[in-house]
């Protein structure tokens, strides 16, 4: 008789369209999928999740309701705590740049993170986030998915950002054509697992020429003519088709694709300028941050932005070399960027009115140690952090507490009176959109039931941090 796993692997041989590499080993679009996915997913949408829902089920809970949109920022390499955003002066280590001080109550590295200083009213910090694992891909994979990657279901689990592009699809307009889900400088990011590829992730790494693809060589004229004479030779199989819904989704993704094209809104979102890169810091994160802004302030249908910024796995010389801060990649030039382009979205954001709707979210995999190693860095560690603004949440405020050096969680300060993990960081999200987290649909290829947030600790284990919002 088989056991569990080998049914699983079963399963997968027999249907391997629903296979996913390893965690370390994500699929990404391409710019060309681009249009396959998002025509794919407009002319599905409606049916997708009205199928989903009829096979789930969940508890009666109230969401908080608070976001429209989400900005998920991995900081990938996982960030030291104690030199960011649960500041500890260590005598004897800690360069005397950082420059701390403490600002409404908050300990804060100035030094590091300046911008981020004069936004310490608009977010909310929780200290008392812990890892369950420090391996760089089992982790981020974790924070993505908001569960164990090794489990049963791991394998097969969508991203964060799959499941409210699907719990959102009924609310998009025909006039919404840019991906629910998108994905900045995230080759790595998590898919759709065994949900519809409408719902995984457009990646793109911005550049200042803005999205390719969008024209066609013989021009515009040209192709509107061929494309009439195709709808007048195939319409008959397209609309209401004989050959059924495949044929009628094909359709679909024709449509969404034209629209897409020649389309100077659309372009415009995927473009900025020089000012507009200098502001967020000319970097590749800022240029990313820019895109989110404008895709969110577009209202053309995307509601999650992941962007990922790497960098923050600083075993040695966390300092720079030989406590030379401005030298190399360190926690003080890394530190800047971040803060450069952050502080920025977080001043956008506002002043265009989003910032209230938009939930922006930052955090790394796990911590680093409160330790500084032989190497002048330091190693991985689980407690970390966790920042928050916008969508609702009230700023101004810490979640928790860790020990003087940073090497314990000493008050969770929270209702559950335990860390938080990245689950609860993921119910968080869910509720915040106003989706309900007990979801659970049988509509996974295992049938076992695939969580929205895992209830393997009972349902009401890992919940939302209601407290950053009251």
């Amino acid at each position: 008789m088989m056991n569990e796993k080998q049914k699983f692997a079963k399963l997968l041989a027999e249907h391997p369209e629903i296979r996913r590499p390893a965690y370390f080993r994500r699929p990404h679009w391409t710019r060309r999928n681009f249009f396959q996915i998002l025509g794919s997913g407009v002319a599905g949408a409606f049916l997708t999740r009205e199928a989903q829902a009829a096979t789930c089920a969940a508890e009666n809970v109230t969401t908080l309701n608070t976001a429209k949109n989400v900005i998920f920022v991995l900081m990938a390499g996982a960030p030291s705590h104690v030199d960011t955003f649960d500041f500890k002066m260590t005598n004897g280590v800690t360069p005397s740049a950082a420059n701390p001080a403490t600002i409404n109550g908050i300990d804060w590295p100035v030094g590091i993170l300046p911008n981020l200083a004069n936004h310490l009213d608009d977010i909310a910090i929780v200290r008392s986030l812990q890892a369950h694992a420090l391996v760089h891909s089992l982790g981020q994979t974790w924070v993505q998915i908001g569960r164990n990657p090794a489990a049963a279901l791991g394998n097969i689990a969508p991203n964060i950002g799959s499941i409210v592009a699907l719990e959102k699809a009924a609310e998009r307009k025909p006039s919404d054509v840019l991906p629910t889900f998108l994905g900045l400088n995230s080759d790595g990011a998590v898919g759709s697992g065994y949900l519809d590829a409408s719902f995984a992730p457009f990646k793109y790494n911005p550049s200042a020429g803005g999205l390719p693809d969008t024209t066609n060589s013989f021009g515009q004229a040209r192709f509107n003519e061929m494309l009439a004479t195709l709808h007048t030779e195939d319409d008959p199989l397209r609309v209401n088709s004989p050959l059924g819904k495949p044929a009628e989704d094909m359709n679909g993704f024709y449509n969404a694709a034209q629209s897409l094209m020649y389309n100077p809104q659309v372009q415009s979102v995927f473009t900025y300028s020089s000012s507009d890169s200098a502001r967020y810091g000319n970097s590749s994160f800022g240029n990313a941050l820019v895109i989110a802004k404008q895709a969110i302030g577009a209202g053309m249908g995307t509601r999650f932005v992941q962007v990922t910024v790497g960098g923050w796995d600083m075993h040695v010389n966390i300092y720079g070399p030989n406590f030379q801060v401005t030298q190399g990649t360190n926690i003080f030039t890394l530190g800047k960027t971040f803060d450069a382009a952050l502080g920025a979205l977080i001043s956008d954001l506002k002043s265009a009115g989003l910032l209230a709707s938009t939930l922006v979210i930052a955090m790394g995999e796990f911590g680093r140690t409160p330790n500084f190693t032989a190497a002048q860095g330091r190693d991985h560690y689980p407690v970390q952090f966790a920042m928050f603004a916008g969508g609702g949440v009230s700023g101004g405020k810490v979640i928790g507490q860790t020990s003087a050096n940073g090497s314990q969680i000493v008050e969770p300060g929270w209702s559950q009176n335990r860390p938080v993990n990245a689950e609860d960081i993921e119910a968080t999200i869910y509720s915040a959109m106003g989706i309900n987290w007990t979801n659970v649909c049988y509509n996974d290829p295992f049938h076992r039931g695939f969580e929205y947030v895992p209830q393997s600790n009972g349902p009401d284990y890992w919940v939302p941090i209601n407290e950053l919002f009251s």
